[in-house]
């Protein structure tokens, strides 16, 4: 678990929205990308598959993130679902996982 607040003074808050701020989701999914980095490692390129956002996370709020390994198998590569909490109030979740690209270029031959 790795807790988090966003100052009233971030950056990304005067415009997010002007005198009543809300800490955008993007914000809160880089912290859920730190906390698996500083958990797991560096990760590369990544795509969330499933992200909901149920609550606004206000600015000195603390919210609580939760992260899970979600392997399909022991030679898959590494996923995780998350939850980011404020209390015991769900206020996100969702799935990171690793970007997997096929070539888009034909096989020479």
């Amino acid at each position: 678990m790795t807790d988090f607040t966003i100052p009233a003074d971030h950056p990304c808050l005067p415009g997010h929205f002007p005198g009543q701020p809300i800490v955008p989701g993007v914000v809160v999914l880089d912290r859920v990308l730190a906390a698996i980095e500083a958990r797991y490692g560096a990760l590369g390129a990544l795509r969330m598959p499933q992200v909901k956002f149920l609550q606004p996370l206000l600015p000195e709020q603390t919210a609580r993130i939760e992260l899970q390994p979600a392997a399909d198998a022991p030679d898959a590569p590494p996923r995780w679902r998350f939850r980011v909490l404020r209390d015991d109030i769900l206020i996100a979740s969702g799935e990171v996982h690793p970007e997997c690209r096929a070539s888009a270029e034909a096989p020479a031959g």
